[in-house]
């Protein structure tokens, strides 16, 4: 079968605001190419089209008839929650124009929401819950099972609606593929990793587990649950040599929510690096709490440059409340061994949580210019249609939420908890922040001391001037201007979650678009 496999632009919308994503952060869709890979293994043409890949051509109109030309039997789009309209409005240009292309959508969103959506929205004929590739509905699909027979399936069967039994995750991932990087135009020196956190020219990213077993508040677990699976070391390594052999690179982002997490597979990893050093610089995550001095050594011994930590705040209340099993005193211990390590600390924190003040958001701040963090990513917090979090924010009770699925991608404040008085004033406290930190005394030593480690950062900023002085002007400014933005004329809201009985048993559901959107707000998954 003829497959065409497409990451929508979607999710990097924000209205009034300079947008760098393409110029800082531009990062390979690792999910459809895992697909692609594993289709093509199977004897499937696949064809892979990257909205947001270098030298795409604007447009959803020109999108689509990019897809068409591939001339494609199935259409499989990966919607996070901000990007799903402007899939949905390729796959209406598709079906109107070719009506015999199937069109089957997956990812966070679709797994958080499931089958109400096929009752909106006619364009869509499949919708895949969970993981799509391995013995999955994707390949299924492909080869024509009978849609009762094929797990993870939600699809119509005349008027009713279907959802079939979750299948059970596949425990072994060092059967997949590796994925096809070849069907990117422009990779590697088209994507680029986020800047200065990296000395070797090159990079890509690699996820080399799935799942997480922690019940953080603000995170959804419907695509991968809570069971943890991962690629072995002798895996990982050969991937890691397949990217240096056949694309030249040199430095990896590895993003996964657990890196460390099996202390026998980042031994052995870390080992057979040292053992036969590729040459490959590296970033991981590990969890606050969870490590050592030595396993960092055994890091740093391997190529590893930076870790990242999950602190999310540093108010001792929104992290009782948000960050289960983590404290600040297990993050100023661990930010010190990092260092003794040799290693760059960076923080990952959250603004807008329920609960969340401007006290709170200053504490954060605080803590960040007070413990010599190397780097820091601050997320405008978006609420997951799974997340823990959801009934909090969805009533009302814990501040204003703005259900706009095209904003909600963690760039923009869709939620204002009750503790801010206006998006204003949460736009303002946090480029103040933003500005603190790049600007602190400390931060600007040790960028100076970096430079010429970092001089293909910088050689890429310079080679981008007007756009990074547009950014630094908005950054600059006393007050973000509001921006009006429409919300989608097609996007419903309200819409409810998927039942126990869709996580588990076949179940049929017919459900009458007067009915949704109704009753207590909901939302959606931003990933």
């Amino acid at each position: 079968m003829r497959v065409t496999l497409v990451q929508p632009t979607g999710f990097n919308f924000v209205p009034g605001q300079p947008d760098l994503a393409s110029l800082a952060n531009r990062l390979a869709p690792l999910g459809i190419l895992s697909l692609a890979s594993w289709l093509e293994r199977h004897g499937h043409v696949v064809s892979v089209i990257d909205c947001l890949g270098p030298g795409a051509p604007a447009g959803t109109g020109t999108h689509a008839d990019a897809i068409l030309a591939t001339k494609p039997e199935l259409v499989g789009f990966s919607a996070t929650t901000s990007g799903f309209m402007d899939a949905l409005d390729m796959a209406q240009i598709v079906k109107a124009k070719v009506p015999a292309v199937r069109t089957i959508f997956g990812n966070v969103h679709v797994s958080s929401v499931g089958a109400p959506l096929l009752e909106h929205f006619p364009e869509i004929d499949y919708l895949c819950i969970g993981e799509g590739e391995g013995e999955g509905a994707l390949l299924d699909l492909a080869e024509g099972s009978a849609e009762p027979e094929i797990d993870n399936l939600v699809f119509r069967d005349g008027e009713p609606i279907v959802t079939n039994p979750r299948r059970a995750r596949n425990p072994r991932l060092d059967e997949l593929p590796f994925p096809a990087y070849e069907k990117l135009a422009g990779f590697p020196q088209g994507y680029h990793l986020p800047l200065f956190p990296y000395e070797k020219r090159r990079g890509a990213t690699m996820v080399t587990s799935r799942g997480c077993p922690y019940t953080c508040s603000f995170c959804d677990r419907s695509v991968f649950e809570r069971r943890y699976k991962f690629n072995s070391a002798a895996y990982m390594i050969e991937h890691m040599r397949y990217l240096r052999d056949r694309f030249g690179v040199h430095h990896i982002n590895f993003y996964d929510d657990l890196f460390t997490a099996h202390r026998k597979r980042v031994d052995e990893f870390c080992t057979g690096l040292v053992a036969r050093p590729l040459g490959i610089d590296f970033n991981c995550a590990i969890r606050t709490g969870h490590t050592s001095l030595e396993q960092l050594k055994a890091l740093k011994a391997a190529g590893a440059l930076m870790v990242s930590m999950g602190i999310e705040s540093a108010d001792p209340g929104m992290m009782a409340r948000h960050k289960t099993g983590v404290t600040l005193d297990e993050v100023r211990e661990t930010v010190d061994l990092i260092h003794r390590a040799g290693l760059r600390a960076k923080g990952l924190f959250i603004f807008g949580m329920p609960g969340e003040t401007p006290q709170t958001s200053r504490a954060t701040s605080d803590f960040i210019l007070s413990h010599g963090l190397d780097e820091m990513n601050m997320t405008n917090f978006s609420p997951m249609y799974g997340a823990p979090i959801w009934d909090e924010c969805g009533t009302g009770a814990a501040g204003d939420f703005d259900e706009d699925w095209q904003l909600m991608n963690c760039l923009n404040f869709v939620f204002r908890p009750s503790g801010f008085e206006t998006r204003a004033q949460m736009d303002r406290l946090y480029n103040w922040h933003v500005r603190r930190f790049y600007d602190s005394r400390g931060y600007r030593r040790r960028f100076i001391g970096r430079l010429w480690q970092h001089r293909w950062s910088v050689r890429h900023l310079a080679r981008n001037l007007p756009r990074v002085a547009q950014a630094a002007r908005y950054f600059s400014a006393s007050m973000v201007a509001p921006t009006v933005h429409a919300r989608h004329p097609r996007q419903p809201t309200g819409l409810q979650p998927r039942s126990g009985a869709e996580l588990g048993t076949p179940s049929v559901v017919s459900v009458p678009a007067e009915r949704l959107g109704r009753g207590r707000r909901r939302f959606s998954a931003a990933a």
